[in-house]
């Protein structure tokens, strides 16, 4: 099963500060728009979104159909397939894709521990 792109998106408090903190740790700026409140920082393979207000909690992201710079790869799993294989398995998700449509979807989950995971396809 083919996830995509990782990244991290954090719910953070002030995205000004935090912005500041992980650029010292050598993150630089991907994308986004601060003054909506969400960026984009990566270092090297590391990416990591910084997110204020608009969710709670930290969420591992996986964007299928993307590499670690958000270009597109020639082959990867569609959402629903990865969906159906999951679910296969037993794994209950927190929202579903819709099954009759293609194009962007995504879906949720958690594992054991509560940990929110999203799979986002952009395309």
């Amino acid at each position: 099963m083919k996830l995509g792109a990782f990244s991290i998106s954090l719910a953070v408090k002030d995205i000004h500060k935090s912005k500041e903190f992980y650029e010292k740790l050598g993150f630089q700026y991907k994308g986004g728009n601060i003054e909506q409140n969400w960026i984009v920082l990566k270092n090297e393979n590391a990416v990591i979104g910084l997110f204020q207000g608009m969710f709670e909690g930290n969420i591992i992201t996986f964007n299928p159909g993307w590499d670690g710079n958000t270009q597109n790869t020639d082959e990867f799993d569609d959402v629903r397939n990865i969906q159906k294989h999951l679910k296969s398995l037993g794994i209950s998700l927190t929202r579903e894709a819709d099954e009759t449509t293609t194009g962007p979807e995504y879906i949720t989950l958690s594992d054991p521990d509560g940990n929110a995971i999203l799979i986002d396809q952009h395309r």
